[in-house]
């Protein structure tokens, strides 16, 4: 059923792609299973679209339209921001023939941000106090991320009928570490990567492949893992430090408090906007019109 938002009427293509990414998103999180949700989320869909309609309305009222020279600007900073006009292409699926479109789209997203720029204009730049407030109130947004340091022995084989043999060797290098041997001499001894490859260092997770993270990141400092396998071989890891997790000091991350707070306002402010223009907005579903059911 098309939507009419102040006589501008919706394609439902565009809600059933508003629709689409939303669910996409939650899939990406776990927490959606085939169809469940799929009322709530069309729901989702069609207030996001109703808010950015509404949006863009108000602000091809209120801001005076750009001069091409401003969106050709627009249009080459957007293009330089992704590396080029292949990788942009790439990146947001807009072909050469979707350059009017482009330029249309650009043209509503800059008139809109004038419009919240103005709505926002007046507002006081955040105190000490509000600074420190936002902080301690969101302090795990601002907390180091957790890191391990391991050392590693790699058993690497070519073929298949080694892979035993690599693991039986895995196996009396674990017996030997578990009984006191140095890990960097029983390494030097049996792993296929040189000496100087044993100590991986501090990583943080998503710097290494996920097996080999799935194991470091349970163990305890001190402790050896068990034999495990990658795409690259056999491992056997043992974690020689860690940095837990920790707040960040308010004074290192001052400016990206202040910002945060200053989205949230700006955000704040566009939701009350947005709430006022539905108010005397007129906004319907309408059947879809006989003819076209024919």
């Amino acid at each position: 059923m098309p939507l009419i938002i102040n006589g501008e009427r919706i394609d439902d293509a565009l809600l059933e792609q508003e629709f689409s990414a939303i669910k996409a998103h939650f899939e990406s999180l776990g927490n959606v299973s085939c169809c469940e949700r799929d009322e709530e989320f069309r729901g989702y869909a069609r207030d996001n679209i109703v808010a950015r309609v509404l949006l863009a309305q108000e602000a091809e009222r209120c801001v005076a339209a750009l001069d091409d020279g401003e969106i050709d600007a627009a249009v080459e900073r957007l293009k330089a921001e992704h590396g080029g006009d292949e990788q942009f292409a790439a990146a947001t699926g807009f072909r050469a023939d979707q350059a009017e479109l482009l330029r249309q789209n650009l043209h509503t997203e800059l008139r809109m941000r004038r419009m919240v720029e103005r709505l926002t204009a007046g507002d006081p730049e955040p105190t000490d106090a509000e600074l420190q407030g936002y902080y301690d109130a969101h302090i795990d947004v601002f907390m180091t991320t957790e890191e391990v340091r391991a050392s590693h022995i790699l058993k690497a084989p070519r073929r298949g009928e080694d892979r035993e043999g690599a693991y039986q060797q895995l196996r009396e290098a674990r017996e030997r570490l578990l009984e006191g041997a140095d890990f960097l001499l029983v390494a030097r001894e049996c792993s296929d990567k040189p000496q100087e490859e044993t100590d991986l260092g501090f990583f943080k997770r998503g710097e290494l492949m996920e097996e080999f993270e799935r194991v470091a990141f349970s163990m305890r400092v001190g402790e050896v893992s068990p034999i495990f396998a990658s795409p690259f071989g056999l491992h056997l890891v043992k974690i020689t430090d860690r940095r837990p997790a920790a707040p960040r000091p308010f004074e290192e991350v001052r400016s990206e408090v202040r910002e945060r707070l200053l989205q949230e306002r700006r955000e704040s402010r566009i939701r009350e906007l947005v709430e006022q223009l539905k108010a005397r907005a007129s906004i319907e579903q309408t059947p879809v019109a006989a003819e076209a059911q024919a």
